[in-house]
């Protein structure tokens, strides 16, 4: 099939409705664009880039901590959860303002299901069950805790609008669900067929999301659907591809590419959308582990300074990669490290110009890894 050739689907009448059937897509795939042979080697030449990086990182899994809780915090943005970073990477609730806590239960949701997925891929292959383990994670103890947690919906749902009667777009109905995913499970793994893999993912995330198999979290689950399916065919080893970040700074953009395809079969468009978002977010994943391992650099030369007291500090510090926003409180309980100690050693820190106070108090004062922290806010 011809992407240029491709016809999304049709529209089949319901009750007072009309739903969209997306066609299948598990077949072989080819397009006469030059534009997408070069953004596709482009993006593959980063992605490449920032896997390469990322391998030979020292202590990496502090850094990828980061990594997706910044994915967790922009994916959950997009759909309007009003979570700051410095909220994100929080772990204790009571810290957070109440009236922002099921916000932050969302993005921390998200962080787990990432993870828990992440860790299953390596005894099961991705499919709808690993994704309906993902969406029960997800939807857990928030708003969502009543659409049918890791199940495909049973009613149907719509995007847009208040009611099915004003809705911006309806997708296929509930009995089309199983088989519309088996299809795209089926594509996923075809060996049969030649698609290079950032193509079958573009495909896959629009028709995920046409599909809308979920009640609710559609959105984060397709997104996170791009970074599994990318460590399962073995393009990233770890989640370090925060693309949820520039699709929430290219809002418009992102949604006008999708529902391009389903009202003029433009796939084309979305193609180019897609590989510009891995090329620019894996640039942008690139540049950040530079500026990690310089910084990493900079803060042990100065923390050599301080003697005795440097093999505390760089304890502290290390810890500082994984969760750069903290209080003195939880350093000395983390790490068994005397209160007196942890505020000297803070001071210390405070002095060299690498920590910072966030919140102005004097009392439950928060700090923060300030140079390091920054990284992860553009």
């Amino acid at each position: 099939m011809k992407t240029e050739e491709f016809a999304a689907g049709t529209y089949r009448q319901q009750f007072q409705y009309k739903s969209f059937l997306p066609n299948p897509i598990n077949q072989e795939w080819t397009w006469d664009s030059p534009e997408i042979n070069a953004l596709l080697a482009e993006a593959n030449h980063w992605l490449g880039q920032l896997n390469g990086l990322a391998m030979i990182v020292p202590d990496l899994d502090l850094y990828i901590r980061m990594h997706v809780t910044k994915e967790a915090q922009s994916s959950s943005s997009i759909e309007g959860t009003q979570t700051e970073m410095d909220e994100a990477v929080q772990d204790d609730q009571e810290v957070i303002a109440v009236e922002k806590r099921d916000d932050w239960r969302e993005v921390r949701n998200y962080i787990e299901a990432m993870n828990q997925s992440v860790a299953s891929l390596e005894h099961l292959p991705l499919s709808s069950r690993l994704l309906c383990q993902a969406h029960s994670i997800l939807l857990k103890g928030v708003r969502g805790e009543a659409k049918s947690p890791g199940e495909f919906r049973r009613s149907q749902n719509w995007i847009g609008g208040a009611t099915l009667a004003d809705a911006v777009f309806i997708p296929p109905h509930q009995d089309d669900v199983p088989e519309l995913m088996s299809d795209l499970e089926k594509f996923w793994h075809n060996e049969q067929i030649f698609v290079p893999d950032l193509i079958r993912i573009a495909i896959s995330h629009y028709q995920f999301e046409t599909i809308h198999p979920f009640l609710d979290g559609n959105g984060r689950i397709g997104r996170m659907l791009i970074v599994l399916f990318l460590i399962a065919k073995g393009l990233l080893k770890t989640p370090c591809l925060y693309i949820s970040a520039h699709l929430e700074k290219h809002r418009s953009a992102y949604y006008d590419s999708l529902m391009a395809v389903r009202t003029r079969n433009d796939l084309n468009q979305w193609i180019r959308f897609f590989l510009v978002t891995i090329m620019e977010t894996s640039k942008r994943g690139v540049a950040t582990f530079e500026k990690i391992h310089y910084l990493r650099k900079e803060i042990d030369e100065k923390l050599h300074s301080l003697g005795r007291r440097a093999v505390n500090a760089r304890r502290i510090v290390n810890f500082l990669y994984g969760k750069p926003v903290f209080t003195s409180a939880e350093l000395s309980k983390r790490l068994k490290i005397s209160q007196p100690t942890v505020d000297r050693i803070l001071n210390d820190l405070i002095s060299m110009e690498l920590v910072s106070e966030l919140t102005g108090k004097q009392r439950y004062r928060v700090f923060y890894l300030k140079e390091y922290y920054q990284l992860f806010l553009s």
